[in-house]
């Protein structure tokens, strides 16, 4: 068995593992400062911060699952109080995230309250790869009828891809900030076996699952329990295998050359709507990053 990250390092990582001769294979997510840095970067109650470092932890779990060069996106839209999430990952581990919230509306539902259907109400969640403008951009859409994220993504999965796949996801706020940590199990497709041989394969899943869903939360969020130790205590008896991790980060790709693009085309009525005191004032809803330009460079002055 291959180790992967050292004992109580907590950088934030994707831990891919098989399980020997099974068909399944899985990610173990756990993300600690990259996600509270994401959360810091706005003022988000908690319960909209949990929910968008859930939905960082369930996007870095399918990501890692694809082969793709670009950006891969995980995005809910809602009529609830929280009215959209996104969150993005580049296949070079630089993960942004951001919500939209009726601040008023979040404060009225109690923490405890505070789930799924009751945030975001009725809507869509989203998958998105998009490998660059030479292919064609590919998406995925299911209903929020869940309670939980990952049991919108189970039925996507059920009912859009035909795959058995299986995730947990937990987060919290401890003493040094945001964390997220998921585990998401998926099995691969099987052609010409034998009758017995899919039994067996039926019940290698089955169990797989189980031991996937003994998971405690604390396991997916304690920096200081190797990603190997709890894989090991979950599949030791079917023969897990664990390669090197894959590290993420976060990174916004916002820029002032790609603000500059933007404004560049846009209409002089639309400049001139936004303009402040003679200035452009551009936020990024990713990273709260500000980027301020003088009107007169894109606005023809009499």
């Amino acid at each position: 068995m291959h180790t992967g990250l050292p004992a109580g390092d907590s950088r934030d990582f994707i831990q891919p593992f098989s399980i020997e001769g099974h068909g399944v294979r899985g990610r173990l997510v756990r993300l600690s400062a990259m996600a509270d840095r994401i959360i810091r970067q706005h003022d988000y109650p908690d319960a909209v911060a949990r929910l968008l470092a859930e939905m960082m932890a369930l996007a870095a779990a399918l990501a890692a699952a694809l082969k793709y060069e670009g950006v891969f996106t995980l995005q809910t839209k809602g009529d609830g109080p929280v009215k959209l999430m996104v969150v993005d990952l580049t296949s070079a581990g630089a993960m942004r995230g951001y919500a939209q919230f009726d601040k008023d509306k979040v404060a009225a539902i109690p923490l405890k309250e505070a789930s799924l259907p009751r945030l975001h109400g009725k809507g869509y969640l989203a998958f998105t790869v998009d490998q660059g403008s030479h292919t064609d951009r590919y998406q995925g859409i299911v209903e929020l009828d869940g309670a939980t994220l990952s049991e919108c993504v189970h039925h996507y999965f059920r009912q859009s891809e035909q795959l058995q796949a299986g995730f947990k996801v937990a987060a919290s706020r401890g003493d040094e900030g945001w964390r997220a940590g998921a585990i998401m199990l998926q099995r691969l497709p099987q052609e010409n076996v034998t009758e017995m041989a899919a039994e067996v394969a039926d019940d290698a899943w089955r169990r797989a699952f189980i031991l996937m869903a003994s998971c405690t939360d604390r396991e997916l969020l304690d920096t200081g329990m190797p990603a190997t130790e709890i894989l090991y205590r979950l599949f030791h008896e079917d023969g897990v295998r664990v390669p090197q991790p894959q590290g993420v980060q976060a990174k916004c790709r916002c820029s002032r050359e790609r603000v500059e693009v933007v404004l560049k085309a846009m209409t002089p009525e639309e400049l001139a709507d936004m303009q402040i005191d003679g200035e452009l004032q551009v936020t990024c809803e990713f990273c709260n990053a500000r980027y301020d330009f003088p009107v007169t460079d894109f606005v023809p002055q009499n």
